[in-house]
């Protein structure tokens, strides 16, 4: 059982240094960019669906998400533009999000921990689109095992030495963004011919 331990114990490794590589281990900073220069981004530019200023309202927390090329794996980056925390900058990177085969599910990335100001360890999840693209919800990870181990070794066939078992997590409502700037959520309120 030993072997298996360590065979899962290296799995979750490499699962996690995968992820981990394919967004940056720390947040960056975009100086000058907080919720009104966002806005004029934004109107700016021919917006996809999923670009625009969005609510946190879980966070209490105002999020810009824009298309960018500068992270391998990720299509979008998620900014911190407003919010309760006095500590976090606006302009700060708190996530990215990427496109996947379906296209109502985003691979998305969060930091889960910091350093002062800055943050660090994104963790990944599954984020799905609604179909107006007003509201991006996802469940943040849950991993829990239990690990019980016979000392005694009692009947051995029966009661291995170590066990995993698995526990199972209860289902919470998921969490979420809703789009706040441009209205109706779709995206395409800027960039169109409109006839009088």
């Amino acid at each position: 059982m030993t072997r298996r331990l360590s065979t899962l114990i290296i799995t979750l490794m490499l699962t996690a240094a995968a992820w981990a590589g394919t967004v940056p281990a720390k947040s960056s900073f975009l100086p000058g960019i907080d919720e009104d220069s966002m806005r004029v981004r934004l109107d700016e530019t021919d917006l996809q669906p999923l670009e625009g200023i969005w609510s946190y309202p879980t966070e209490h927390m105002t999020l810009g998400i824009e298309r960018q090329n500068e992270v391998h794996g990720a299509d979008y980056r998620i900014i911190y533009l407003a919010g309760d925390d006095i500590e976090l900058l606006p302009g700060t990177v708190i996530g990215y999000l990427a496109h996947t085969a379906v296209a109502s599910k985003l691979q998305l990335w969060l930091y889960s921990q910091r350093d002062r100001i800055t943050l660090l360890k994104p963790m990944e999840c599954v984020a799905t689109l609604s179909a107006d693209a007003s509201t991006l919800t996802f469940d943040p990870p849950h991993w829990r095992v239990k690990v019980r181990v016979n000392l005694a070794r009692f009947l051995p066939s029966i009661f291995r030495s170590i066990s995993i078992i698995p526990d199972k997590v209860e289902e919470k409502v998921p969490i979420g963004f809703n789009k706040v700037y441009p209205e109706g959520g779709n995206g395409n309120r800027f960039n169109t011919i409109r006839y009088l």
